[in-house]
């Protein structure tokens, strides 16, 4: 089964090894008939602390990695 990759920019890099990534995502409601957003927030692998606030990168779905973290930042989206 393949593995969901997602698209978002850091907000957070206060932990050790750990990046929150903020993913945003657009859908015409479909009732409304209008762009409607929403956001998620989730925790990723970071090993080398490499990632700062405000970078874009690219999120994999991995095996849980602890209670909060099932995701690992594979590179910068540019």
């Amino acid at each position: 089964m393949p593995k969901r990759i997602l698209q978002g920019a850091v907000v957070s890099d206060a932990n050790d090894k750990t990046v929150t990534v903020l993913v945003e995502r657009r859908f015409t409601h479909p009732h409304v008939k209008k762009v409607v957003r929403r956001s998620k927030k989730y925790r990723a692998h970071d090993e080398n602390n490499s990632f700062k606030v405000g970078d874009v990168v690219r999120i994999e779905e991995c095996r849980p990695i602890s209670k909060n973290k099932s995701w690992k930042v594979i590179e910068d989206a540019k």
